[in-house]
């Protein structure tokens, strides 16, 4: 990797010249493998792993299995991200300890979302945006497939935003940067680098965080994130953050073995570096600050009382054909688990049949007014022509009521043909109608059981597409 001239002299009179050239020689090196497992889906640690020290769920492998390959990853029961990264459970277990209104800005492909929807305390809800049309699809699925019932994904820019006022209790801003810690890991980066683009991406980060400034609660939790090392996009806005918007910067509890590098322009006030030449991981900067001023402990906004959802005149959109008059089946109902503490808004939009948490349902309502939404709570079904048919949202969610549907256990093979959209036989002994297919107990999604053969009703738009399997097939194993 030839890294650009000018990256190399900003980096040696930020770091040192020993540090630069220690970095410079990580970035030659293979990147780490880490996956982070769904508490809510997983039973087991992967074989032969070793634990990512600040993240509860997270492990590093040995070597890259054939994840494409992998039915459990399509399942949601594991997540691949660097293990940099996952340093957000760090924060969330030290300043996030009750039910919040939580706002990933900037979230796609989905990595940090899931963490924090791992990571919340029960009864929290996360608003998932993602401003790029492309990446908020890829950002949808990955949510969908993580199961979290308490979830909005939404297609917006930050501006968009603004009207809403204070809302949330945490806002992450994970801001498009230039990169730099993505080096090894994206060519691409490289070759796009220059500083024109980190002085681009700097304006171009305090326009976002001046925008999502209003949407934070007096007292609320800013967490500002990175992939570079710059101290314009780092250390400056962090700085600039709590002059101009009105914050304080909090410290993150982190362990002296960790070697995560502090800051690094001599200004007094704490920050996360992680760098590959101390940190096993790929380049991140992290910050934490709290918005000036303070609400009351047990303020939850839009938090629906006495059971009976709030709702706002505007928050009604055009449904589908026919959907005004569309009622939804009380047998449907009965198609998530019944717990003690949560009760469901049912509602039909737009021909689909959606369970949204009640307690959720009046900032629901205000934020689809207001905003695009992708994805809500649990979609439980779509109408086809006089039919509900279940829906892969109900498949993949953790409050499936998995005693409603039969089942059918899926080999290696099928479930690999299943995952490509293939035609899926099943055994005759398979009831007819709609099936739960899994594979290893884990949820895949749905299929229709008419005798001879079964309709795939697996997401087209989330098929794997490579019609060939590796010849060394490797899959995370198990313990």
């Amino acid at each position: 990797m030839n890294l650009p001239a000018e990256f190399m002299a900003r980096t040696r009179q930020l770091m040192g010249e020993e540090a630069c050239t220690a970095l410079c020689e990580a970035l030659q090196q293979e990147s780490p493998v880490s996956i982070r497992l769904n508490p809510l889906k997983s039973s087991g640690i992967p074989a032969g792993s070793k634990p990512v020290a600040w993240c509860r769920d997270g492990y590093y492998l040995s070597e890259r299995p054939a994840f494409t390959f992998d039915p459990l990853f399509h399942a949601g029961v594991y997540y691949v991200q660097e293990a940099a990264s996952m340093s957000l459970d760090l924060v969330m277990r030290r300043y996030v300890g009750r039910p919040s209104v939580m706002l990933d800005l900037c979230a796609a492909p989905g990595g940090k979302s899931t963490l924090a929807a791992a990571a919340l305390p029960q009864g929290s809800l996360l608003v998932s945006n993602e401003v790029m049309r492309n990446r908020s699809q890829v950002l949808a699925e990955n949510l969908v497939k993580w199961g979290n019932p308490a979830g909005i994904v939404t297609s917006n820019d930050p501006a968009d935003f603004t009207p809403l006022g204070p809302v949330f209790d945490v806002i992450l801003t994970d801001v498009p940067c230039s990169g730099e810690g993505m080096f090894r890991k994206d060519p691409v980066a490289v070759e796009e680098w220059s500083v024109d683009n980190v002085g681009l991406c700097w304006q171009r980060q305090q326009r976002i965080l001046r925008d999502i400034w209003p949407c934070l609660k007096p007292g609320g939790l800013l967490i500002y994130s990175t992939c570079t090392y710059n101290r314009e996009e780092n250390e400056d806005n962090v700085a600039w953050i709590a002059r101009e918007l009105g914050a304080e910067i909090l410290p993150v509890p982190v362990e002296e073995s960790w070697q995560i590098t502090g800051n690094l322009t001599g200004q007094d006030f704490p920050v996360c570096r992680f760098l590959p030449h101390k940190t096993c991981g790929e380049g991140l900067f992290l910050a934490v600050l709290r918005k000036e001023g303070s609400v009351e402990d047990d303020e939850v906004p839009f938090r629906t009382e006495g059971g009976k959802p709030e709702r706002t005149k505007k928050g009604k959109q055009k449904g589908g054909k026919g959907a005004a008059s569309l009622a939804v089946p009380e047998e449907m109902k009965g198609w998530l688990q019944a717990l003690a503490d949560e009760a469901w808004d049912f509602r039909v939009e737009d021909d689909r049949c959606l369970a949204i948490p009640q307690q959720w349902s009046g900032l629901y309502d205000y934020l689809r007014s207001r905003l695009r939404i992708l994805h809500a709570g649990v979609t439980l079904g779509e109408l086809k022509g006089r039919d509900w048919q279940p829906h892969h949202s109900l498949a993949m969610s953790t409050r499936l009521n998995r005693g409603v549907f039969p089942e059918a256990s899926l080999d290696y093979t099928q479930a690999v043909a299943y995952l490509r959209k293939e035609a899926v036989t099943l055994e005759p002994d398979v009831p007819r109608g709609y099936v739960l297919l899994t594979y290893q107990g884990h949820p895949l999604g749905f299929a229709k059981n008419i005798g001879n053969r079964a309709n795939n009703l697996y997401p087209a738009e989330w098929r794997i597409r490579s019609g060939y399997l590796p010849e060394e097939l490797q899959l995370v194993g198990w313990q």
